[in-house]
Formats: structure tokens, C-alpha cells, sequence
């Protein structure tokens, strides 16, 4: 006879024997129940902050430090609900930034790239936003260690080229401007390795990275990267795609200087 579990006692239960996630399914086994009257019977429970529901059919026990927040952080239970809802993901942008230790700013909100749409969502602090990224299978990403396991990651050199193709979710040009003297300073980036996951990438991604890096960090050597972004296009990239086609053109990486960049360095 399977082991049976009283409701109130489910997430102290299940982090006890390591477990940082249930099913629906799993979860009526131990009860006792239906799948249907899962639901209801932990309603105690997730109002009590013990257990919370990033997902349908997905429960997530919440340790005892993190109940007045609703929830663990999200890059504690990301891999769990990836696994669920059946995604490929990394966590990227500034919040990546943060992990290699190169976000000047606390990101706002926690950046995921998936392959497939998701609806943005918040659970407890953590509020997520997903970004659909096409080719992600075929993008580096490394496996990180967090309390609860692993979590994939976007590279430096991904991360790097990520914030600079979408602006927006660099907290604007200055910003990644910053994030990027930071991690050449951390000494993460691999120049070859930039070079080669910037064709994977718009050009226009390859030549502000180029551009800012001239710009925060002018001693490092950045031929492989031009050489790349050369090979591609004769068109120049706009350094803000939000702003006129205005500004002289930078002939090596055939970009058009359309704004001033102040990083806080």
C-alpha cells in the first residue's frame, strides 16, 4: 500500500525526502484522493503559503524562510516548472548577468528564454518573464548549481549578445554598456567564443557588443568579432533601433551612432 500523507503535512513532507515539486498526479497517490479533489484539499495549505502552484497541475513546497514571501525565488523551482510545462529554456539577460556576476542593477523582473510562448506570471516575489527565442536548442548554455539542483544558464557570450539585441531588457544602451565592462572585467567572456555564437545572433547584436566593448573595454581584443560581423551585411546597424537614422557611421563595426552611451563605470 503506497504511503499516505495528510494534506496539512504535504510540503513539509516532501521537502523532507528532497522532493522540491509534485504533480497532481503524484500528489492525489499520496493523499489518497482523486486528481480532481487534489486541488481543493491543499487549499489550506496554499493559503498558509506551504505550498504554491507556479503551473497548473504543478505544486511547489515552500521552505519555511520563504513562506512570507508566497514562494521559494524563482531560480529555485524554474527547472521543476520548465520540466512540467515541457520547455527549453535558459535564464538569460540581466538575470543571467546577475549569476556571472556582471548586473549592476537587481533585475525587476526574473528573464527565461523558451521555446515555445509563455505567458508572463508572477509567483510570490518572482516575476517572470518569458521570452520566446528562436534556435535556442542551438544556443550555448551551461548547467548551474542552485539550492534545489541545476538550472540552464545563457553563457557570457550569449548573455552579452542577448542584451545588446534586445535593449529593452538590458535596461537600456548604458546599462549593457555596463554589464559588458563587467563581465571583461570578471575576465568571462571568450572573444573567439563571441565571435562564433554572435552568427547565431541579428547582426546588429554583434556590432553594438563590438562597439560598447571599444568603448568600456578598448584593450581587449575584439578582431574575431569584426571580422564576423563584417562577413555579413554592408548595411549599417542602428546603435539605438529605437532612435532616427541620425549620427556618422563607425566604418569598423559599420554601425551608426545614433545616441550617447554612459556607462557607470
Amino acid at each position: 500500500m503506497a504511503e499516505q500523507v495528510r494534506a496539512g503535512d504535504l510540503a513539509d513532507w516532501l521537502l523532507s525526502h528532497g522532493r522540491t515539486s509534485i504533480d497532481t498526479n503524484d500528489a492525489a497517490d499520496l493523499l489518497g484522493v482523486t486528481p480532481e479533489q487534489v486541488r481543493t484539499r491543499l487549499r489550506a495549505s496554499a493559503l498558509r503559503k506551504q505550498l504554491v502552484s507556479p503551473a497548473r497541475g504543478l505544486w511547489i513546497p515552500v521552505p519555511a524562510q520563504y513562506r512570507t514571501w508566497g514562494a521559494p525565488p524563482g531560480i529555485h523551482f524554474i527547472e521543476d516548472l520548465m520540466l512540467h510545462l515541457g520547455r527549453e529554456y535558459y535564464v538569460g539577460w540581466l538575470s543571467a548577468a546577475e549569476i556571472h556576476g556582471a548586473a549592476h542593477q537587481r533585475p525587476q523582473v526574473f528573464q527565461v528564454a523558451v521555446d515555445a510562448r509563455l505567458a508572463a506570471r508572477a509567483v510570490g516575489r518572482t516575476r517572470f518573464d518569458f521570452v520566446t527565442r528562436a534556435g535556442l536548442q542551438g544556443l550555448p548554455r551551461v548547467r548551474h548549481h542552485v539550492p534545489t539542483g541545476y538550472v540552464w544558464l545563457a553563457t557570457p557570450e550569449v548573455t552579452a549578445l542577448d542584451l545588446c539585441d534586445d535593449l529593452r531588457r538590458a535596461a537600456g544602451l548604458s546599462n549593457a554598456a555596463t554589464v559588458l565592462a563587467e563581465l571583461v572585467e570578471d575576465g568571462v567572456l571568450d572573444m573567439s567564443e563571441l565571435a562564433r555564437v554572435s552568427l547565431s545572433f541579428p547582426v546588429a547584436a554583434g556590432r553594438r557588443v563590438g562597439w560598447l566593448l571599444d568603448l568600456v573595454a578598448p584593450g581587449i581584443d575584439v578582431e574575431a568579432l569584426s571580422a564576423a560581423v563584417r562577413r555579413r551585411s554592408e548595411v549599417p546597424s542602428l546603435l539605438r533601433p529605437d532612435r532616427p537614422e541620425r549620427g556618422s557611421v563607425d566604418s569598423r563595426w559599420c554601425i551608426r551612432v545614433n545616441a550617447e552611451v554612459e556607462p557607470d563605470l
